[in-house]
């Protein structure tokens, strides 16, 4: 391709008015910045525009010729949709040239108002395969802010297929598990990740444990900080990140000084426009990088862009950590008094049918791993079986005849095998799914579950089967679920940290029957970078020698929680919570919610807990179900947690609202 000026556009963050004078001063193309609501960014007080002031950044910007993007990137609560209509309806009015959303209801909200100003998907949409950026540019998406987790050979090929512009990271603060794809801090805090205000467990202090001594893996030990990614650096590879095809280079860092941003800025100018001018002439600058290096907050490294880079990529020993925002914490735990969630005055009425006998017999669920779990949870009450995706080591993946046989078991019981796909689909899992749904026509399952868009809609076009949408599209409102219904789906899964009362508020308008994780081992995260791997082999991730194979490891936090680290046939690391998910004590408040579908996470539980976790749930569901005086009986809390391989809790249930 012949580049041009206009070929790359250097993309600048902005936090405050000075910072944007320097920006544009120091010659960003472009910035981005949030208002004082619905961003990402909502920790500190003396950042983020005013309405008044986004309107006067917006001309100031065009005055100097700089493009400027507003985040609108946050997760939006029921209660939240009316604000955002009217802040949509500002940012309408004064016209920033486009605006970076996370949420499908913001898609749904644009179309309804009829938005004139470009959209534009956040890394938190977690955009890493052709058929999601599709689905985006079918509402309009105009460009892509790409997984972080993406080389710039993937970025070429997502190019190449679709058109679409991409946004790629290129300096500045990492997050080392999959955007929109970490719960730990919504969960553990209230604070969620996908809403703004992420505390950062990830830069916690760990211990690597043996499992099967129980001891801390300490000879080849680099340091405690074992998913404290470092910053993110390509000036050192701009000419590959040029000829990828990528448009906007994007520098992270709307907390920044003026002074920071100013000096990031400048000497990514100079080097992309020696390289643009003349491209075979262009070299390396000492001086310019010399002086990046000394000013630099975390070492730097240049993450997944030229591929998985393993242990090097961690800031292992924490000397140039600049803050932390929060330190590990227990887990909040569960008694066996545990009480019904407070509610607000407007889901009171719902409270009121706790005791009203239900016309439809719940639905339980229960995700397993193997055919043995799968006939346990039947043999116990399951009407459905959720069986595929991840297969975790040291368990090899269903097969297609291990599927074609779980669905003859599924029908011995009248029961249902629902097959699920990957939390994470780059190419290699998507050229996968596209052969694997096909076969699925003859195996002829009852139906399938998505994590993401693009499996969304590849399996909508592909497939003539029910589709439902997993909690990984974190649902939080009811304009996701017209969004999901609209582009196929026939029932969604709430989002892992919504509360009881942002549950009740949600249920009163959804679009689609909900299901309702609450029993089972939650991930906190996944990530394409392998612990265990990076800290006893000291290398990149390849070569490998599946340490994991015979192996399994745990990541113990400072507060004595241990974080089991699941490996699936990817090679991607699940890091569970410390506790596992037990809403037992309140299904009588779910069900008054109107929730009528209900879900076991046992794809880590052996064949003979599964049966015991599905019989439980489903006499207590039953009885609920009909009975005008239910009472929980306490031992049989004592009896889960006595067999949980971990303790047991109520996640993000033990706050009145997630923020």
């Amino acid at each position: 391709m012949l580049l041009t000026l206009q070929s790359v556009e250097l993309l600048a963050p902005v936090g405050t008015w000075e910072v944007l004078e320097a920006a544009v001063a120091a010659g960003a193309d472009a910035v981005y910045l949030g208002g004082k609501r619905f961003n990402m960014r909502l920790h500190r007080t003396d950042t983020n525009f005013d309405d008044e002031k986004l309107a006067r950044a917006v001309k100031y910007a065009h005055s100097h010729n700089v493009r400027l993007y507003v985040t609108v990137n946050n997760l939006l609560s029921e209660r939240e949709i009316p604000g955002m209509r009217d802040y949509l309806k500002l940012l309408n009015q004064i016209q920033p040239d486009a605006l970076i959303v996370q949420d499908l209801a913001i898609l749904e909200l644009a179309r309804e108002m009829n938005i004139t100003v470009p959209l534009h998907a956040s890394v938190m949409m977690n955009t890493h395969n052709e058929h999601s950026v599709k689905a985006l540019m079918d509402y309009g998406i105009t460009r892509v802010v790409t997984n972080r987790e993406l080389t710039l050979t993937q970025l070429t090929l997502l190019k190449e297929r679709t058109g679409i512009e991409l946004e790629y990271f290129i300096h500045g603060d990492m997050c080392v598990a999959h955007s929109g794809q970490c719960y730990h801090s919504g969960i553990v805090f209230g604070q969620s990740s996908n809403r703004g205000r992420c505390l950062k467990p990830c830069r916690w202090s760990f211990q690597l444990i043996d499992n099967a001594t129980g001891q801390a893996v300490t000879t080849k030990d680099p340091g405690p900080y074992k998913l404290a990614m470092k910053d993110m650096c390509m000036y050192t590879a701009l000419p590959q990140l040029i000829q990828a095809g990528v448009c906007s280079f994007k520098i992270e860092g709307r907390m920044r000084t003026a002074d920071f941003v100013s000096r990031i800025v400048k000497l990514y100018r100079r080097a992309i426009d020696r390289y643009i001018a003349d491209p075979t002439g262009y070299t390396f600058d000492t001086a310019d990088w010399q002086e990046l290096h000394d000013y630099r907050s975390r070492d730097f490294s240049t993450c997944y862009a030229l591929g998985n880079p393993g242990a090097s990529s961690i800031g292992y020993t924490g000397e140039r950590e600049p803050r932390f925002f929060s330190q590990a914490v227990k887990e909040a735990g569960l008694t066996a008094n545990a009480a019904i969630p407070t509610i607000s005055a407007a889901a009171t009425a719902t409270q009121e049918s706790i005791n009203r006998p239900l016309t439809q017999r719940p639905i339980l669920a229960v995700r397993v791993a193997s055919l043995d779990a799968l006939s346990a949870a039947f043999e116990n009450g399951a009407d459905i079986a959720y069986i595929g995706g991840e297969a975790f080591k040291p368990n090899n993946p269903l097969t297609l005849k291990d599927i074609e046989t779980a669905v003859h078991t599924a029908e011995k019981y009248n029961a249902q095998v629902i097959v699920t796909t990957p939390r994470v689909t780059m190419e290699r899992e998507s050229s996968e799914l596209e052969q694997f749904f096909a076969s699925l026509e003859t195996i002829k399952p009852h139906g399938i579950m998505v994590s993401n868009s693009g499996m969304l809609r590849l399996a909508r076009y592909t497939l003539n089967l029910p589709v439902q949408a997993d909690f990984s599209f974190n649902l939080f409102n009811h304009l996701t679920t017209a969004w999901l219904k609209t582009n196929g789906a026939n029932k969604a899964t709430i989002s892992l940290e919504a509360t009881y009362e942002q549950i009740v508020e949600m249920a009163q308008n959804s679009h689609l029957p909900l299901e309702m994780i609450v029993h089972g081992a939650i991930e906190a995260m996944v990530l394409d970078h392998c612990v265990p791997s990076a800290v006893l082999e000291e290398t990149s991730a390849h070569p490998c020698h599946h340490v994991c194979s015979t192996q399994n490891y745990s990541l113990l936090d400072s507060a004595g929680e241990r974080h089991d680290i699941k490996i699936d046939q990817y090679c991607r690391n699940h890091i569970l919570f410390a506790k596992d998910l037990c809403l037992l004590p309140h299904l009588p408040a779910l069900m008054s919610a109107g929730i009528s579908h209900y879900r076991i996470e046992g794809q880590y539980y052996s064949p003979e807990l599964v049966g015991l976790v599905t019989a439980t749930y489903r006499e207590e569901l039953d009885k609920l179900a009909s009975n005008d005086r239910y009472t929980l009986d306490k031992n049989l809390i004592e009896q889960l947690a006595a067999a949980s391989p971990r303790e047991l809790g109520i996640g993000a249930f033990r706050y009145r609202i997630s923020r």
